[in-house]
């Protein structure tokens, strides 16, 4: 790959949010089974969205961001934070797997957040029920 395809290939006019995510998920080193996995999804779901054929409900979204260390705004429209320029070179092992288990958590918590926020919705609707009893 050239320097002027490496500075080009997340531009937002010319990527469309498959080429975003496939392009973030190998910067961040990881294959589709592997990002599949963690977003707790089918390989299958996860390449349709690398191809354009479906689009991830919001808390995936919100888990790849976080997993791939992109904003969500850069995932949806390429504008924001991206993921890291190619230049930075290799980085250490350690530094790496410290990158992974900040990622990691991120996610962890991103799910968490979706999750109780389902949560209270289920209990203010069963507390309206029951005061309407």
């Amino acid at each position: 790959m050239t320097t002027e395809q490496d500075e080009t290939w997340f531009d937002p006019e010319a990527t469309t949010f498959g080429d975003r995510v496939a392009g973030a998920r190998e910067r961040a080193g990881m294959s589709q089974g592997e990002l599949a996995k963690r977003l707790g999804v089918k390989l299958k779901t996860l390449k349709g969205w690398e191809e354009d054929l479906s689009e991830p409900r919001a808390n995936k979204l919100s888990m790849m961001a976080g997993l791939l260390n992109v904003s969500l705004l850069w995932l949806l429209s390429g504008e924001g934070d991206g993921p890291d320029s190619p230049e930075m070179g290799d980085l250490d092992p350690d530094i790496t797997g410290l990158l992974t288990e900040i990622r990691d958590i991120r996610t962890q918590i991103a799910y968490s957040t979706d999750r109780l926020g389902r949560l209270e919705k289920t209990l203010r609707a069963r507390l309206m029920e029951q005061a309407g009893e």
